[in-house]
């Protein structure tokens, strides 16, 4: 029963898939259902992350540590994060992107503060999002929340990656 405290998601998947089998075994339509978003979800995130994780293979390999510090690093102070807003705006593929380009940015020697700027601003200014949200809610309402949303982020992560820094705390490598 080992394997069982180190593979604790196991009982649960196998016990979804025999859902899904029953479901579609049985005509169960929510279940049906689970299994066909499960199936368009999967293959929606096969189209995106291969293609991102070679770009992050690449930046791992062709941008410098030195730039990354320069640029990003704690010296760097708002242009830094800046820059973190405005990588984080070209981003695609959203969340499931971002924390593997702020670990790589890490590893490279970003400030952490700068980190957190990156990783909120993936989730709240990429542009093909906000040139959606002006097409169905308007330029105005797009301008008014980024220029909220931005300053926020910017000053939280900047707090945030004070606190963390004068506590010495750095990300375990595992």
């Amino acid at each position: 029963m080992r394997w069982m405290k180190t593979h604790r998601e196991i009982p649960i998947i196998f016990g979804y898939a025999v859902f899904l089998i029953y479901s579609f075994a049985m005509g169960f339509d929510p279940g049906k259902r689970m299994g066909e978003e499960l199936l368009y979800f999967t293959l929606e995130m096969a189209k995106i992350l291969p293609p991102a994780f070679i770009l992050i293979g690449l930046f791992e390999v062709w941008v410098k540590k030195e730039t990354i510090e320069k640029y990003l690093g704690s010296g760097a102070g708002l242009r830094g994060h800046i820059g973190a807003i405005l990588l984080a705006g070209t981003t695609v593929g959203g969340i499931y992107i971002a924390f593997p380009v702020a670990h790589s940015l890490y590893k490279k020697g970003a400030d952490i503060g700068v980190i957190f700027t990156y990783i909120a601003a993936s989730a709240i200014c990429r542009v093909p999002m906000t040139i959606f949200e002006a097409s169905f809610l308007g330029i105005k309402f797009s301008l008014i929340r980024l220029g909220v949303s931005i300053p926020l982020v910017i000053f939280t992560s900047i707090i945030l990656g004070r606190y963390l820094s004068a506590r010495g705390y750095k990300i375990e490598e595992g």
